[in-house]
């Protein structure tokens, strides 16, 4: 891997993809893909530059609603660091979990507090599923991608479903 690439530059490198796309698309795909990747929002205006200075993108004015945006596009650099991406193993993904740590202080504050804390995932969890709705649909309009899309997707809803029912489990042995 070149050294000025970090995990997030082939996120961006990635999603930039064949027909690019402006910092303003990259914030609406990590919006409705958090469940895959969650950067500071800052970070989604940040990296697409940053990799311009080095030569991965290039960076061209178009018109936009109220007034020109920034649209990046792949180098053969960028593709060229994509494709030596490949080639390295893929490890099984970084997991920040939240949850899990909350349920691991439950011997601090208690099994209610906990309870409590993690009740607001069940929200986020129909909201995910609400935006995957949307995402699918989104697929069929990117036909270059829809296959690969889809997969993703389906990842997804497993892992919401997964969720769901690990904190089934939780509020029954907890609430016992």
């Amino acid at each position: 891997m070149t050294t000025d690439l970090t995990p997030f530059s082939h996120v961006v490198l990635v999603l930039v993809g064949r027909e690019g796309a402006g910092p303003h698309d990259l914030l609406r795909m990590a919006r409705q893909g958090r469940v895959y990747w969650d950067a500071a929002d800052s970070q989604w205006y940040a990296e697409p530059k940053r990799l311009a200075r080095l030569g991965y993108l290039t960076a061209e004015k178009r018109p936009g609603k109220t007034r020109e945006r920034t649209h990046y596009l792949l180098t053969d650099r960028g593709r060229d660091a994509i494709a030596a991406w490949m080639g390295e193993p893929t490890a099984f993904p970084r997991i920040q979990h939240e949850p899990v740590v909350r349920l691991l202080a439950a011997d601090l504050v208690g099994a209610e507090a906990v309870l409590g804390s993690l009740s607001a995932l069940r929200g986020e969890l129909a909201d995910i599923s609400e935006r995957l709705d949307v995402a699918e649909q989104v697929a069929a309009t990117l036909p270059h991608r829809e296959q690969q899309l889809l997969l993703v997707h389906g990842l997804a809803r497993e892992l919401v479903r997964v969720h769901a029912e690990w904190l089934d489990r939780v509020e029954r042995e907890l609430g016992a």
